[in-house]
């Protein structure tokens, strides 16, 4: 039978299960399409094909046996290369770090996903060491938008929002430290979900700044967004930061609607003045929850300067080493960065990670009265790669950090978020369901009801 790369995870896993398609015939599809497509988004730096296929014939023997399969069966996946994938180097983006011995085992997130059926076909590009919005890596080239490859796929996780939205992996896992899932999830036109900080281990990927980073996945269908976080869950003894909850079961409640839920438009840092295609999109967003007031977030635009501060601080030290010693070998605009941030006061940090703390319990008495927050993910959609400048409420600025204006404060204090697409008369452009710490339910809960009225939804590119 025909297959189509845009078949939606669940269903591509039902199919298997009921003998409609081998997980072979799904993995060789796709693997067709990397190689079709790819060189025009470079979304991929490794493809695991051998791996792949292997695991799908795997999966096709269990079920001729007649043994029961996971609840992701078949399913391809990709996963940012700050992933452990055994037998490669973890790269993180860099040059130094593909020197590195190959990894001797799988991410956990990545073994959680294998064990629930899912097929790994490689990694992803990303910007460098993820310190980086845009996705314009120096070393593997810059990743493309699959909806105009003349434009950016937003980073750090660029390769995954890229592979996602253009058919070549249904499922995709990335990192967010400041909007790595958000700002691709937005350029992109597809799903993205940055738990609670600590929700997912991060056990065997690369760190950038250890308390603000978040593991997640991206996915074109929010069942799909959902079932994925669900089986990723779990403490892991090796991370630390990684909190001891239960699993919680968000696949039951998705279809439950809004009703009865406190929704409201985030304002005042958030404010989409100047900014046509975000103020639409968080308008349509909103009428379609019905949220009918705003309310301002005093001290959001104190929490991205404490983001800025806290990442700059803790991923210079952790690179200083190779900062003295390979200084030459770091794209310049990242290894600037990490210089800069090698010099930075500790008193500076000690004071934003006050200003943190503070904008964290600002924000618990905020949803005492709110259940879920609609906020715009990027001031614009997908701008031209190589683009330097953006302007924003009438000023030219910086493009490489204002594309995390919406998303910094809200990592910092670790709240979960869905990223939701919404496509006007171009290009997509991503909205912030964001909730409570712990309720990721809420969040994908509003997804789908979004996704249900059509209002979100992801579309496949026009590519050939």
């Amino acid at each position: 039978m025909s297959f189509d790369v845009f078949t939606p995870a669940h269903r591509i896993a039902a199919q298997v299960r009921d003998g409609e398609i081998s997980a072979e015939a799904v993995a060789e599809a796709f693997l067709a399409r990397i190689d079709n497509v790819n060189p025009v988004v470079n979304a991929f730096t490794d493809v695991t094909g051998e791996r792949a296929l292997e695991q799908a014939r795997g999966i096709d023997k269990a079920r001729a046996a007649g043994q029961a399969l996971g609840p992701l069966a078949g399913v391809p996946f990709a996963a940012k290369n700050l992933f452990d994938i055994a037998g490669l180097p973890t790269k993180a983006g860099s040059k130094i770090n593909r020197e590195r011995a190959p990894a001797l085992r799988d991410a956990v997130l990545v073994e959680r996903l294998n064990a629930a059926g899912a097929v790994l076909l490689g990694g992803l590009n990303m910007g460098e060491y993820a310190y980086d919005f845009t996705g314009e890596n120096a070393h593997d080239g810059p990743c493309r938008n699959p909806h105009d490859p003349a434009r950016m796929a937003g980073g750090s996780s660029s390769g995954s929002g890229s592979a996602t939205a253009a058919g070549l992996a249904p499922l995709s896992l990335g990192s967010d430290t400041n909007g790595s899932i958000r700002v691709p999830s937005s350029l992109c036109g597809v799903f993205g979900l940055k738990p609670t900080y600590g929700r997912l281990p991060r056990t065997r990927s690369f760190p950038f700044c250890d308390s603000l980073d978040h593991l997640g996945p991206f996915a074109r269908d929010v069942t799909d967004l959902a079932m994925a976080y669900e089986l990723m869950q779990g403490a892991d003894p090796d991370d630390p930061a990684c909190a001891q909850r239960p699993v919680e079961a968000v696949l039951p409640s998705l279809g439950s609607g809004v009703g009865g839920l406190r929704i409201a438009v985030a304002g005042g840092h958030f404010s989409t003045d100047g900014m046509p295609e975000a103020a639409s999109a968080v308008a349509a967003v909103a009428k379609e929850l019905g949220a009918t007031r705003t309310i301002d977030l005093a001290g959001a635009g104190i929490a991205r300067a404490a983001a800025f501060l806290i990442t700059n601080s803790e991923s210079s030290t952790f690179h200083l080493d190779r900062l003295r010693e390979r200084a030459d070998d770091f794209d310049p605009e990242t290894r600037d960065r990490f210089l800069a941030g090698a010099m930075l006061p500790a008193a500076w940090y000690v004071q934003a990670q006050r200003a943190r703390h503070w904008f964290h319990d600002a924000m618990m008495r905020v949803f005492a009265d709110v259940d879920l927050i609609v906020a715009p993910a990027t001031p614009c959609p997908a701008p031209l790669v190589g683009q330097k400048m953006l302007v924003l409420r009438g000023e030219s600025v910086p493009l490489r950090p204002n594309l995390g204006l919406f998303t910094q404060p809200i990592s910092a204090i670790g709240l979960p978020v869905a990223a939701v697409p919404v496509f006007g008369a171009g290009l997509p452009i991503g909205v912030q369901i964001i909730a409570a710490p712990w309720r990721e339910d809420l969040c994908l809960r509003a997804a789908f009801a979004l996704q249900q009225a059509g209002v979100c939804e992801a579309k496949a590119p026009g590519l050939a």
